[in-house]
Order: C-alpha cells, then structure tokens, then sequence
C-alpha cells in the first residue's frame, strides 16, 4: 500500500512535535541552572550557551524542526502547522513532571480540545500541490498580496524591536513572542520552498544554480535565528506552560495566513471542507487558551500566597495571625493578638 503525502506529512508533523515539546522543557532547565550561575537571558546574557542540558534541549529542537522541515515538504501548511498543538500537550505534561509546573484538571481539558481540533483539521485537510521549480515558487512569492503581507510583517518585527522591546519586553509576553511569531511565518514559507526545491533535485530536476534558491535559504536562516535569540529571552522571563500555548497560537494562526496567500493552500476545496478546517483550528485555539488560562490563574495564586514561619515547627498565613506590625517610619512595634 503506497502512503500518500499527506500521511508522510503527518507522520512527520507529530514526531516533530514531541520533540519540540520536549525540547521546550530541556531548555528551560538549562536557562534555569545558566540564570543560577550567571546572568540571565531575559536580560541580555548568553550564559546559557555554556549549560550542557540547554544543548541537549537545543539538539531535540533542531531534530524536531528537520522532522517539520520535511513535513512541509509532503502537506500544505494549513495541516502541518496547527499539529503543533501536539507540542504543547508534550510541554505541559513533562512541565508537570519536571518542573514542577502543575498541571490542573482544565488543563487537561485544553488538552483534549488541543487533540480533538487536530483530528478534525487531518480529517479534512487539502491535498498537497507541489510548484514544478523554484522559480514557480518565486512567482508565489513575488505576488502582490504577499508583498503586502511581508512588507507588513517586517515593519511589525522594526517596531517590537525598537521601541516596544525596551519598554515592555519583561513584562508582556507578547512582545517577544510577537517576534518570534511574525519571523516564523516568513521561516515556514521559505522552508517550505527549500524544501521543494530539495525534493525536485533528488528527483533529477536541479534547483540549486537558480539565485532563488539561495535567497530563500539566506532569508530562512535569519528568520531561524531571530527566532531562537527571542524564544530563549521569552522561556527565560515568562513561565514555559504559558510560553508554549501562546506562542503556538501566535505561529499557527500568521503561518496559516502567510502560507494560504502565498501558497493558496484552499484553493479548490469547497466551503464546508474550509468551514470544518476553521472549526478545527477554533478548536485547537479554545485548548491552548484553557491551558493558558489555568497556568495564568497558578500563578497569581502562588504570587498572592505568604507563609510565617512560628516557631519553627508550624506555619501560619498571613491571615491566620499578624506577628508584626508597623506603626511607623521610625520603629517596629511587635504587637501580640490573642
């Protein structure tokens, strides 16, 4: 029985998945022992690349990431990208194991949400169409609407960089991930053009004397690159349960809409394929937002959360009995309650 592309893509698409859901934990222990002994990434600092567990986080990444290179070689984008979802399922369950990031019963209700939206976009995902050269593919790429949305990309990517990093880069997740995101969207589809690009020529037709090709790869490796410097200041200052989801959401959604203007992925489908496809994909969103939600909620619980240690042997809250109290400037008055 011959296996069609679009099993070898998913195939693909879910192996690499646990590898970068994996890799999303193994790095933010690395981050963590690094931050430990030096200083940390979310500030500036590259200690990191000294932490042996941060490569072998790296290592899987890079594995998971070959895995989704060639998946997007056998399936369009509008399938291969939103079982991304997978990784986050990965991710919160060793988070649970490994970092002690506790994973709550809605939690595991975004996760099937996660598992349930990506069935329904396999189901009825379209058929891959593969450009005949790279230069084929350059025409899709020089096409106005998509000139349009890469102009409007790199100017987002200037304006998070310059002026909204410094000013509110520690504080709002979205900053570094919205880079991360908008980068990402432009690496999927040149990935996906040298990866056809390698699929023809070891098919005989030779892609690589065709200036294209190159410009492809140039713009994949700085894409790649800008991703990763973000991603690490992104695990490195926000918490990874939370990192993951929203920065899926992020990806999926501008991949999608890159890919379908570039690539006209649903061109030829009829409405109802299309319909059950956005479902799908409101699906997998709904899951990674309960997800994000209930690793939000943790979180402020534990922030709001003090402990007084009586005595040595017992521990009290803050409500349970006041120890101390502050009349003024000057002094402490211990002040007993009975």
């Amino acid at each position: 029985m011959v296996m069609s592309d679009n099993a070898r893509g998913l195939i693909l698409a879910v192996a690499s998945s646990a590898f970068i859901g994996a890799s999303f934990i193994l790095k933010k222990k690395g981050l963590k022992r690094a931050g430990a002994a030096g200083t940390r990434a979310g500030i500036g600092g590259y200690t990191y690349l000294y932490e042996p567990l941060w490569w072998t986080g790296m290592v899987t990444m890079i594995v998971g990431e070959v895995a989704n290179f060639v998946a997007y070689v056998y399936a369009p984008a509008v399938l291969v990208t939103p079982l991304g979802a997978l990784s986050i399922i990965v991710s919160a369950f060793l988070a649970h194991f490994m970092l002690k990031e506790r994973l709550q019963k809605m939690g595991i209700v975004g996760c099937v949400c996660c598992i349930v939206g990506s069935v329904v976009i396999v189901i009825h995902a379209p058929q891959e169409q593969t450009p005949s050269s790279v230069q084929e593919i350059w025409d899709l790429a020089t096409q106005s609407a998509f000139l349009i949305y890469v102009g409007a990309t790199i100017s987002m990517v200037f304006a998070l960089v310059l002026y909204f990093e410094p000013r509110y880069g520690q504080t709002n997740i979205l900053v570094y991930l919205g880079i991360c995101s908008l980068m990402g969207s432009l690496t999927v589809v040149s990935i996906k053009a040298i990866g056809i690009a390698i699929k023809l020529t070891l098919e005989g037709i030779s892609q690589i004397a065709y200036p294209e090709t190159w410009f492809f790869v140039t713009v994949a490796a700085v894409c790649v690159v800008t991703q990763l410097n973000y991603l690490n200041k992104a695990l490195d200052t926000f918490n990874a349960a939370i990192v993951s989801p929203v920065y899926y959401v992020m990806f999926t959604t501008l991949t999608i809409v890159a890919s379908a203007i570039m690539f006209k992925d649903w061109s030829g489908q009829t409405a109802s394929s299309i319909a059950s496809e956005i479902c799908g994909f409101i699906t997998v969103l709904s899951g990674t937002i309960i997800l994000h939600s209930t690793r939000e909620q943790e979180s402020a619980n534990a922030r709001g959360t003090v402990t007084w240690y009586v005595g040595g042997d017992s521990v009290k809250s803050v409500e349970e009995e006041h120890l101390v109290k502050l009349s003024n400037s000057d002094y402490l008055e211990r002040q007993e309650f009975t």
